[in-house]
């Protein structure tokens, strides 16, 4: 594994885990619309003790850092997004075993366990209005890119996440506290799908400016 490799991982953590602190109050109102108004805190406490932790957590490679990170959310963030986002992290980390230098497919890879992991998690899938509507898109959209560069793959996903995050507006949620509300959860975005979209825009104007600042 080369350091840069592992460098890039540790900033992409670190900067979903400083845009679930940032976006706290914006995610909880979303949430508030159909749900009870608490993912966004749940959220931002996990990965704030990840940022806490952060000196002090152990680990060799990329892999270690995933499930590291797995590991502090499943205990640390409550209701159902604790096991779901732990169960993401831990099964990329999972993925990913000990490659010592990911590649672009194989960083596809581990998205890809995450998804399956999120899917049985939460018994959700694509159209039930979950972080998944934006999620899978996005994945796709990285894979199809590829061929551009890692950098441009992550733009392109970041562009196709917000695209479908915003495109839940209008589904009628099938799963959590949002299904109860019936027809009326068709009114409002899933705020689990636009934290997704904002943590790829993020990540990839993280990205932007890293190659700006190699050249």
């Amino acid at each position: 594994m080369t350091d840069t490799a592992l460098v890039r991982a540790e900033t992409t953590v670190r900067v979903i885990a400083q845009t679930a602190l940032d976006n706290e109050t914006y995610f909880c109102e979303l949430d508030a619309v159909v749900g009870d108004g608490d993912f966004g805190y749940s959220l931002a406490r996990g990965f704030e003790i990840v940022l806490g932790d952060w000196e002090s957590m152990e680990y060799t490679d990329i892999a270690g850092l995933l499930k590291k990170t797995a590991l502090i959310l499943s205990k640390r963030i409550g209701g159902t997004s604790g096991p779901i986002w732990g169960t993401a992290f831990l099964r990329a980390g999972g993925a990913l075993g000990d490659k010592p230098d990911p590649t672009g497919p194989d960083v596809v890879t581990a998205l890809r366990a995450a998804i399956e992991g999120v899917k049985q998690r939460g018994n959700s899938d694509v159209g039930n209005k979950t972080l998944l509507d934006a999620l899978i898109p996005a994945v796709d959209e990285f894979e199809a890119g590829l061929s551009e560069g890692a950098g441009k793959a992550l733009e392109r996903a970041a562009a196709k996440a917000r695209d479908a995050a915003e495109a839940t507006n209008g589904m009628l949620a099938e799963r959590g506290r949002a299904a109860y509300t019936g027809e009326r959860s068709k009114d409002s975005v899933d705020a689990g799908a636009i934290a997704v979209a904002v943590m790829f825009e993020a990540v990839s104007k993280t990205w932007q400016q890293d190659e700006l600042e190699l050249t």
